[in-house]
């Protein structure tokens, strides 16, 4: 099964300082066809003005993902861990047991960019956690490369759920083949450019489901960079 989730099709927030979209219901966007893929609840893609921000809020019981794509995300919470995140670096904020934190646009002038990502965990009420880890163009470059999983193999950021995420640049000089397990399913989130994933045609912003397949063709990029979620079955 592939079902297409297209970029105009997400939900929109614009609220002057923050252009957010939605792929699955968030705040006050709510659509019960889209709530979440397996224990995927979070993909928003937010531009932020430059000096502007998400003040001091608390989460608990998730995993929290952020990865840049322009400018810097300048984080602080209540674990006392402060960071400015560039393209290429990958955050990790288990909440588990309650965190408050805060998201600012370390720039006054320049908008940031970035992908927020949520995904339910596995256990609950434990320690919240902090990681984050910098992954170069060239260590995704026709390429998936391990950002994200269960266990922290590969240099990924470790986060509490059976889940994999993998990040890729690719610019069509070669076709990629991604083995899915049974009882396994995936998401493809396209960043920017343009990628064939069995056989449809995404392009920025543009998603796709996967279920009841047993492998992932990544094939006629154009200046792409994309995001593939290895998931527990089931949407």
């Amino acid at each position: 099964m592939l079902e297409i989730r297209k970029s105009d099709d997400r939900g929109q927030a614009n609220h002057g300082w923050l252009n957010s979209q939605h792929s699955f219901s968030f705040a006050h966007y709510y659509d019960p066809k889209h709530m979440g893929f397996g224990p995927l609840r979070v993909i928003n893609e937010d531009k932020v003005r430059g000096g502007q921000g998400f003040g001091t809020h608390g989460h608990r019981d998730m995993e929290i993902i952020s990865y840049v794509l322009d400018g810097a995300l300048e984080h602080l919470d209540s674990m006392k861990n402060t960071s400015v995140l560039r393209y290429g670096d990958v955050q990790r904020m288990s909440a588990g047991s309650g965190v408050q934190h805060s998201e600012y646009n370390h720039s006054k002038t320049e908008e940031m960019h970035f992908l927020q990502i949520w995904i339910e965990p596995n256990v609950q009420g434990i320690s919240p956690g902090y990681e984050e880890k910098h992954f170069d163009p060239a260590s995704k470059s026709n390429q998936l490369r391990l950002i994200a999983s269960a266990d922290g193999k590969d240099g990924s950021v470790l986060i509490h759920q059976d889940v994999s995420i993998y990040a890729a640049i690719l610019d069509g000089s070669t076709q990629l083949e991604y083995a899915l397990a049974a009882g396994r399913a995936a998401y493809v989130q396209v960043i920017r450019g343009e990628v064939d994933v069995n056989g449809v045609l995404l392009a920025g912003g543009d998603a796709l489901k996967i279920q009841n397949e047993n492998s992932i063709t990544l094939d006629k990029a154009n200046g792409t960079e994309l995001l593939l979620f290895d998931l527990p079955y089931g949407a």
